[in-house]
């Protein structure tokens, strides 16, 4: 994992969006992360209900973190500065 980014253990479900936004910190800069309820449960192998989603978040985390830390080493940003994992 690169040191040079940062995530700390930080998300929220947000319901309007259907997508759980976590943190990640590179060079002292927030990044807002992205993951929508169907690319959780695309990983997961089976549809997640709504009171399941954290506790699946958390159980994929690593992987989690390992897209996003890609996708900003890639400056793959979406138009509001976000990296989205689909």
């Amino acid at each position: 994992m690169n040191q040079n980014i940062l995530f700390p253990d930080i998300q929220t479900w947000v319901e309007e969006r259907n997508v759980i936004i976590f943190p990640a910190q590179q060079a002292g800069k927030l990044i807002e992360c992205v993951v929508s309820l169907g690319k959780l449960s695309e990983m997961a192998g089976y549809q997640i209900q709504e009171n399941e989603i954290l506790v699946e978040f958390d159980a994929l985390r690593f992987d989690l973190e390992e897209l996003a830390e890609k996708a900003i080493e890639n400056e793959d940003f979406n138009l509001v500065g976000e990296v989205e994992l689909g």
